[in-house]
């Protein structure tokens, strides 16, 4: 197996020793992104509506690099700081950038350093 790294300019720089995506084996594996703006690197003002938006607008940047769109994720896995408060108001949000048919998606309370929401995606990228 081969892999490739994806790391881009306009999307937030890691906050440590890991790729903004992974290519391998006809799919595209993401980092888990908050919700941080990628010109000054800090998080998006507002709530978690807003902060999912920013995260999944930071998705985006990524999937476009290897010619993907949001049609093309199969797998999401998202954490939210307050699962029972924020669930509804991130959901809304979410539903906003996808289509049906909708990717799977796992989403749990975790503990987040000063975020409310974080995502991670898997894409099946398209064929040439």
């Amino acid at each position: 197996m081969t892999k490739q790294a994806i790391t881009i300019p306009n999307a937030p720089k890691p906050a440590g020793p890991y790729s903004h995506g992974v290519v391998a084996n006809g799919f595209l594996f993401t980092a888990g992104f908050g919700p941080q703006d990628p010109a000054t690197g800090e998080v998006v003002p507002g709530g978690v509506a807003e902060q999912t938006a920013q995260v999944l607008r930071n998705i985006q940047a990524v999937l476009n690099e290897v010619g993907a769109t949001m049609d093309d994720v199969v797998k999401t896995t998202a954490h939210l700081q307050h699962l029972h408060r924020d669930f509804a108001e991130y959901n809304v949000a979410y539903a906003g950038f996808f289509s049906e048919p909708y990717p799977v998606r796992t989403t749990v309370g975790s503990d987040l350093a000063n975020i409310l929401v974080e995502i991670d995606v898997v894409v099946a990228l398209p064929t040439a």
